[in-house]
């Protein structure tokens, strides 16, 4: 349905149908899989399980658009005022913008919703300190699944230090990760004053898999160490 060509590499929507069931959207970047239409279910776990973490989610920053539904789920959320979503692939944003992915103008419409096209490892250092309640990265599908090699720096501890440092108190930072990935949890534990991996089943495919929630929270009572 369409292609698009960066320094990043090849991004593709495709569409396939099978057994006569409606048509499913699928997101390829350089060749490798990324999601589709026909199971979201981690996406929307991964903002409900986040959104239940933070007592009061006004400003979320979501790394990583895919096809939308992970910010589709945040602004459920009626205790959201702003949804940002920071995507690297400015093409991703245009073909939701433009109708190509039918369901991307309709999420769009939401006026709380803000995408940004940027790499979130240079777009987050230069939001301003405490200007978040919750960030949740699914770039990836953790530091051992990159979609790209540069995202490795995502999982370290200076870009994990800065997003402590967007964080207001109270806030927290949530990972989707296919595995329990101990070297990210100890950088995080670094990082913030309470950390978690919490193992999250889900439904794939007339499966059931597990993935995790890697959690870092900073305290209520202030954002300092």
């Amino acid at each position: 349905m369409a292609r698009a060509e960066s320094e990043h590499g090849e991004l593709v929507l495709r569409e396939r149908r099978e057994d006569g069931a409606p048509a499913i959207l699928e997101l390829r970047a350089n060749g490798a899989f990324v999601m589709d239409t026909a199971e979201h279910t981690s996406e929307r776990a991964l903002a409900t399980a986040a959104l239940a973490l933070v007592d009061d989610p006004r400003d979320v920053l979501v790394g990583g658009m895919g096809l939308g539904f992970t910010m589709h789920e945040v602004l459920a959320d009626t205790r959201v005022e702003r949804c940002t979503v920071v995507e690297i692939e400015e093409a991703l944003v245009g073909w939701m913008r433009d109708g190509t992915i039918p369901h991307g103008q309709t999420m769009l419409a939401d006026e709380r919703a803000n995408p940004v096209v940027a790499d979130v490892s240079v777009a987050l250092p230069e939001a301003n300190a405490s200007s978040y309640d919750l960030v949740l990265l699914d770039v990836d599908n953790g530091p051992s699944f990159l979609v790209h090699e540069s995202n490795a720096r995502l999982y370290e501890a200076t870009f994990l230090d800065e997003v402590r440092r967007i964080l207001r108190p109270g806030g927290a930072l949530v990972i989707w990760s296919m595995d329990e990935a101990s070297s990210l949890q100890s950088a995080m534990a670094s990082a913030f004053d309470a950390t978690e991996a919490r193992p999250q089943p889900v439904r794939l495919q007339d499966r059931d898999e597990e993935y995790w929630l890697l959690i870092g929270r900073v305290r209520q009572e202030n954002a300092d160490r």
